[in-house]
Formats: structure tokens, C-alpha cells, sequence
């Protein structure tokens, strides 16, 4: 806190009474990084969201989500992969990280709704199963793998979400081709 309150020009007191705990700040700088403002404004309430619900076609839509999620991901993943780490030996942080993957969850739903209310989803899959598909390619670690690590750029990212979310979602269209899905030898 000390480190943060001297960056910011202020005393820790002032910083406390704002924030409270560490947890409290790190909570508010997450929320930040995932909207890229500080805005009091529910992420399914933001324009994004409503750009989203106007959409004419699911491609249109999964465009949409995927832009916001690489922004939303490059300005947070790390973040939130700190507190998934450290909430394995601090009770408040534990808390937080239970927090947010129910958060991840709920916004997980309202995509798969949004989908399923433009084109009929794979035939094996229930809502459920949708959500949690869709919930583990949203997972901050697998941005932070591809990009951070594989060195994708966050466009790649972006497209790679999109594409993936179609793939395993969204029921396949008899007059599309598909695409071979065998390894080269």
C-alpha cells in the first residue's frame, strides 16, 4: 500500500479510506483494467454489450465479444491470474477469485443466450455445457498463454476466439465446408 500511496502522491490513510484493504484495491484495479475505465457501469450494461444485442448475425456478434475480451484480457489477465494464484494461501483473495469466476460465468451466459437467440447451438450441448465451453475460452490464462507466451498479437487472439467460440458452439451450417480438423503428417 505504502508503494502504491507514494506512486499515486498520497498518504496510505487516504488510499485505505478509498480502497480499505489490498484486496479492496486490487479488486478496483481489476474491475478497471477489464472496462478500461472507471466508470460505475455493469459490464453488460456498457455499449459494448448493447452493440452486441443489435447484432443482426451471430458472426456479427462473436465479433463484438471478441474485441471487447482481447481489450478487456490485455489490460487484465495478469491481474486476475495474481489473484487465481494467490488465492491458494490468502483467504481474501480466495474470496475475490470465487468472485470473479462466477462473474466470468454469468457474462459466459449471457453470450451463449445471445448465440442461441441467432442460431441454434450443437446439437450435444446443453445450455450448461455451452457456458462452461465458452467460460474456458475466456479464461484469462489461456489469453496469457497464446499471447504472452506464444507471442500472439491480441488481433490473433481476437480471431482465434471468435473462430473457436463458432467451432464448438454453433451448430454446423449443412451448405458451409468444413474444415479438416486431421494433424499434417
Amino acid at each position: 500500500m505504502r508503494a502504491i500511496a507514494d506512486a499515486a502522491g498520497v498518504s496510505v490513510s487516504t488510499l485505505e479510506q478509498q480502497f480499505g484493504t489490498k484486496v479492496q484495491l486490487l479488486k478496483a484495479a481489476i474491475d478497471v483494467a477489464i472496462a478500461g475505465d472507471d466508470d460505475d457501469v455493469p459490464v453488460l450494461d456498457r455499449v459494448w454489450a448493447d452493440k452486441g444485442r443489435a447484432a443482426d448475425d451471430v458472426d456479427e456478434f462473436l465479433s463484438i465479444v471478441a474485441d471487447v475480451l482481447a481489450s478487456a484480457q490485455s489490460r487484465s489477465s495478469g491481474l486476475v491470474l495474481a489473484v487465481f494464484e494467490g488465492a491458494a494461501t490468502d483467504p481474501a483473495l480466495a474470496q475475490l477469485s470465487t468472485a470473479m469466476i462466477s462473474q466470468r460465468a454469468s457474462t459466459a451466459g449471457w453470450i451463449i443466450d445471445q448465440i442461441a437467440a441467432r442460431t441454434p447451438l450443437r446439437g450435444y450441448l446443453d445450455r450448461d455445457d455451452a457456458v462452461d465451453t465458452l467460460w474456458i475460452l475466456m479464461d484469462p490464462a489461456v489469453f496469457d498463454r497464446l499471447v504472452r507466451q506464444l507471442g500472439w498479437s491480441p488481433e490473433r487472439y481476437q480471431q482465434w476466439f471468435a473462430r473457436s467460440a463458432r467451432r464448438l458452439l454453433i451448430a454446423d451450417d449443412p451448405t458451409t465446408k468444413t474444415v479438416s480438423t486431421r494433424r499434417r503428417q
